[in-house]
């Protein structure tokens, strides 16, 4: 377990050395191919980020790369970003990622029976490759990869009141699945018609949907805990989907995307390549009013998501709203506020708030995540004889700090530690003990601030 442990940080390290080392000897090509005129400032207040080793938005010529989201989906074009470019020929290329090297323990005090401890190491890692296609049309290709089934295991790692997703035929609860190998390979085309307007065309297998806000680990708000929310299903659950096609138009600050898509989240096996069924539909609007905000609200029909109860369907309405403001030099502030419903026929919809922040000075990050969600006894499988169709409300406030030791160009490495307060209904209680209590400590390896 230790040597996969080691695994996945050099291959981090790795592609971004490569990436940085030649994108020194290719600077001088940034203005013709890319189409971006940029500067050596990434902190600023108000205005779109600049780098001087960048390339635009991956959906549009005229948008800031930093407005890249997860997917189709849009971030505040103030956003910090992380990885490495290289500019090799006609291609502008990206790479980036993150791994965590940890041990969590889930109800620290045994206060119930469904906690639990182990050292593992959650990751990602990202490549995206685009060009320009004749004067106006942009093409662009992304890649995520994930090591997780080595890492975590094919029941994933402990994580109190999470569910969805099975392993060996039994539903994963107060566990975190693990993320399959291939988590996307997309391929994307713009065709620019003006300064203010776009269409686009998005296919993935796997992909991403415009349904939800951007994945977790893709918000800045999020980036420094390695826990997925316990929300994830009400929100970005459909960020892994075998079979998805978008299209999209923007027209100024406003996007408008429709999807169609496979509703069957990944099976047990992490390796394959699931079947594209393309049964399910989204719709998206997302509207960006300066550089410091981003806004969505999207609906999607998600025919039977869970291989364990291939019978129900569920109509999934979202809306977020993403900030991004930087403070100085080196220093900003990111948040989150997420709404998800969950609708099931001949079942109570199901909501989930989500709140999350993120504050980094230089070196340190401090970051919280608060959650409220409506938890069924289908959800946590929980004998409806004993428990009926309730639905549980669960309280989960964590709280943490990043700290960076090493800079090991292109990555840094960073220690941190977190805990998390959850709270549930006293019916709950014989199963997780009161208020129980979660901890980890971890090292992260990042790629450097762009």
């Amino acid at each position: 377990m230790k040597k996969l442990l080691l695994l996945a940080a050099p291959l981090l390290w790795q592609a971004t050395a490569w990436a940085q080392d030649t994108s020194m000897m290719h600077m001088h090509h940034m203005d013709t191919d890319t189409g971006m005129h940029m500067d050596m400032h990434g902190e600023h207040k108000g205005k779109p980020m600049h780098h001087s080793m960048a390339m635009n938005h991956s959906y549009s010529l005229n948008l800031p790369m930093s407005r890249n989201g997860s997917g189709t989906g849009w971030l505040p074009d103030a956003s910090p970003m992380y990885g490495a470019m290289v500019h090799t020929g006609k291609w502008m290329l990206m790479f980036h990622g993150n791994v965590f090297l940890r041990y969590t323990s889930q109800d620290v005090f045994n206060k119930g029976s469904r906690g639990g401890s182990k050292w593992d190491a959650p990751n990602w890692f990202m490549g995206m490759a685009q060009r320009r296609v004749g004067k106006n049309g942009l093409l662009h290709i992304s890649a995520m990869l994930s090591l997780d089934r080595l890492t975590e295991g094919g029941a994933g790692y402990p994580l109190l009141y999470q569910s969805g997703e099975s392993w060996k035929g039994m539903p994963l609860v107060d566990k975190q699945h693990p993320h399959d190998l291939f988590s996307e390979l997309s391929v994307g085309y713009t065709q620019a018609l003006s300064k203010k307007s776009d269409v686009f065309v998005y296919l993935g297998y796997p992909g991403e949907p415009s349904l939800g806000s951007v994945a977790f680990m893709h918000r800045p708000s999020a980036m420094y805990n390695p826990d997925a929310p316990i929300s994830h299903h009400w929100n970005d659950g459909t960020h892994i989907t075998f079979g998805v096609a978008t299209i999209g138009y923007r027209y100024d600050k406003w996007k408008i995307e429709a999807s169609s898509f496979t509703g069957r989240e990944p099976d047990e096996n992490r390796y394959n390549f699931d079947e594209a069924r393309f049964d399910s539909w989204s719709g998206r609007l997302s509207y960006n009013p300066t550089a410091n905000w981003a806004f969505q609200a999207s609906h999607g029909y998600v025919k039977s998501p869970e291989l364990l109860h291939p019978g129900e369907n569920v109509h999934r309405t979202t809306a977020a709203a993403i900030a991004s403001y930087p403070l100085g030099k080196e220093q900003s502030i990111n948040a989150t506020a997420i709404w998800g419903l969950n609708k099931s026929k001949g079942h109570d919809g199901e909501n989930a708030v989500l709140l999350e922040a993120a504050l980094r000075s230089r070196k340190t990050a401090i970051y919280t995540r608060y959650e409220w969600v409506q938890k069924s006894s289908e959800e946590l499988n929980l004998d409806e004889a004993l428990y009926g169709e309730t639905l549980f409300p669960v309280h989960a406030l964590t709280a943490g700090i990043n700290h960076d030791l090493l800079h090991l160009s292109p990555v840094n490495v960073a220690i941190g530690a977190q805990v998390t307060f959850n709270h549930s209904s006293k019916a709950l209680q014989t199963l997780y003990g009161t208020n129980p209590m979660a901890g980890e400590v971890f090292m992260r390896i990042y790629p450097v601030k762009m």
